[in-house]
């Protein structure tokens, strides 16, 4: 069998990347596209839909500051206070997000690494529920803005808003086998134009109502939760739509560092959000009282669009698609950004993984995650067929994850940073009361479309839980009556077989262990190498390994060497490239035969998993990616022999 990746629970430094001069700059630029397109584009369906809920059995003017009350504290204790103050200072050599504190968590326990290992596994399954949602809601949410324009609103049904956002989606993703270096560059700009329209859109509304600004004051936030029992956990539920996105912080300072994100989010898109936020609720105050002073019912509206002046709706609509479509595709490369990592860390069988450009290494795409992802996306805009029917799904994945990341800082802080426990709890249970308030808020939607993210986490759960489960299963299988690599040489050396020139390189997980591979060798083709290096890929706790940390050779004999090669769980495996890069270390490297084993699995119900984990355990392994192309090793330099074995 092939090299499977394993954690080192080798000790790593916190490296904190923080820019400064002219480079910081293009980088704040660059992580407003990127890092807060999510979240900034809330402000289409966010108010909306909490007022929704708040006014399910009529509204006045207090529930209306008491919603605005509850956003406004949302951004700030969970953004700002949770992720921006805290939560970035938890990082892996730089690298943030719910793997990166797997990696760094997991190598800083020795008790308690499979419920560690779990968290991650489920922190990782509920991102691709976030990374199927966030597209169909927020490119939908911003195409339904045409129905607001003057005399549109019966001529653009919602079957066509429908057809325009899958047009829009299907695009999105057939560009991704393309690369988006070059679109890229566009992100930051438009992502500030976005940001500065808001802004101003807010700010000019909220002499409307300027009673809003009451719910600076917290009490009101408090109150209305308080006052309103279940109707209020619906309404923060709908509330948390407002911080969606904000996992993207972490997860992406590795790209951009912690600075530029921090000023990113407390110089412009913070204050942006708020005043848009704070804009919409004063046109719903100004709008209730018109409401009342005619005598007619208060009907919830499309805020965000209707506060638009009409002479500038279409533009304002079309800025809202490209903001939408930014904000999807950040989702979308982080979800190809996960995948690899959950490879590396053996979470998921290899997928191929190709790079999109020659200068940036996270540039990746990987073909059967956009598809599928595309495919959900498809099948959520065309069964909820309104944004706001799948608003509802939306929170759950979301406030899971930021469970999940609650408990692996908690890990981080105690094992890693070596706190008390007590100032470990007192530093980590707020936020994870917090979330878990949000959290159980959100359970309550379950039924109107909340069991999309819940399903689909669960299914790749039960991938992941399967992989992981067989591949111990199996290296143990392979590892039972295997001949330890010192005594095979010793016996070879007594009882040389013929020899050949050349160099082999047998790909193994264990590399104390006699190869399958090189015992099948000697027995078909009775013949020995002359220089035979028994290589393991291992995948480090960390982001990236330098490339003069990344080899380490052992000699044996004559004949016989070991050889390490390591990467971090971002790092793009080339054991060849890295094997020439050794000089002479590793002889004729660059014309080496690498020797791996394909081994092939029968189901059993007498040994091993369950039949139906067998069974999906096979169909992951035979739809894996070929090894050749993962470990980037040349197709006409490689010989596979394997056996077969019942599980």
């Amino acid at each position: 069998m092939a090299s499977a990746a394993t954690v080192s629970s080798e000790s790593v430094d916190l490296n904190h990347h923080n820019p400064t001069g002219q480079g910081l700059v293009p980088l704040t630029i660059g992580a407003i596209g990127v890092v807060f397109g999510d979240i900034g584009t809330s402000p289409l369906y966010a108010f909306r839909e909490a007022l929704n809920q708040a006014g399910s059995d009529g509204l006045v003017r207090e529930e209306i500051i008491g919603v605005m009350s509850l956003m406004l504290w949302a951004l700030f204790l969970i953004v700002t206070v949770k992720y921006v103050i805290v939560l970035m200072r938890a990082d892996n050599r730089g690298e943030g997000g719910v793997l990166a504190l797997l990696a760094l968590a997991r190598g800083s326990v020795r008790r308690g690494s499979g419920v560690v290992l779990a968290l991650g596994a489920l922190g990782a399954a509920l991102f691709y529920g976030d990374a199927v949602i966030t597209p169909a809601l927020s490119v939908l949410s911003a195409v339904e803005g045409l129905k607001t324009l003057p005399g549109m609103a019966e001529a653009i049904p919602q079957t066509r808003v429908i057809w325009i956002t899958l047009v829009l989606l299907v695009a999105l993703f057939a560009i991704q086998p393309r690369g988006t270096a070059v679109v890229s560059r566009l992100f930051g700009p438009v992502c500030i134009v976005w940001f500065l329209a808001i802004g101003a859109l807010g700010a000019l509304h909220i002499a409307d109502g300027p009673g809003i600004l009451a719910a600076f004051l917290p009490w009101h936030a408090v109150r209305f939760v308080a006052s309103h029992g279940v109707l209020g956990l619906f309404v923060l539920g709908a509330v948390f739509l407002t911080v969606t996105g904000a996992e993207a912080l972490t997860a992406d300072m590795g790209h951009f560092g912690k600075r530029p994100i921090r000023m990113g989010w407390l110089l412009l898109v913070f204050p942006a959000l708020a005043l848009n936020y704070f804009g919409q609720g004063a046109f719903a105050i100004a709008t209730l009282d018109a409401d009342l002073a005619r005598g007619a019912a208060f009907t919830n509206r499309d805020w965000f669009f209707q506060m638009v002046p009409e002479a500038i709706r279409l533009p304002m609509i079309l800025l809202a698609c490209l903001a939408t479509i930014i904000a999807s595709q950040a989702v979308i490369t982080g979800a190809f950004s996960l995948t690899q990592q959950a490879i590396q860390l053996g979470l998921l069988p290899r997928l191929r993984i190709k790079q999109t450009s020659a200068g940036h290494s996270g540039q990746i795409y990987v073909g059967f995650v956009n598809w599928a992802v595309l495919f959900g996306v498809i099948a959520l805009v065309l069964g909820f067929k309104s944004s706001s029917a799948m608003a509802a799904a939306y929170g759950i994945a979301v406030t899971g994850t930021m469970v999940v990341t609650c408990c692996l800082a908690f890990v981080v802080v105690r094992r890693r940073w070596q706190w008390s426990l007590a100032a470990s709890v007192a530093l980590i249970a707020p936020f994870l009361a917090l979330d878990m308030l949000f959290f159980g808020a959100n359970i309550l939607r379950v039924v109107e479309g909340g069991w999309v993210p819940l399903t689909i986490a669960a299914c790749l759960l039960v991938v992941i839980w399967t992989w992981v489960r067989g591949r111990r299963f199996v290296a143990t299988l392979e590892d039972d009556g295997a001949l330890p690599l010192a005594e095979m040489a010793a016996a070879l050396a007594k009882r040389p077989p013929p020899q050949v020139d050349g160099t082999a390189v047998f790909l193994t997980a264990r590399s104390e262990l006699t190869p399958h591979a090189l015992l099948h060798n000697l027995k078909h083709n009775r013949v020995l190498h002359k220089h035979n290096y028994v290589t393991t890929v291992r995948t480090m706790a960390v982001p990236h390994v330098s490339p003069e940390d990344r080899i380490t050779v052992e000699r044996i004999d004559d004949r016989f060497s070991t050889i390490e090669l390591r990467y971090g769980f971002m790092d793009t495996p080339a054991v060849r490239d890295d094997l020439v890069a050794a000089g002479g270390a590793v002889a004729d490297a660059a014309q080496a035969s690498f020797f791996i084993g394909r081994n092939n699995y029968a189901f059993s119900s007498d040994v091993g998993m369950p039949v139906w984990q067998d069974v999906l355990f096979i169909i992951l392994h035979r739809n894996a990616a070929d090894p050749t192309d993962y470990f980037g090793i040349p197709h006409n330099r490689v010989i596979e022999l394997g056996a077969q074995y019942a599980i």
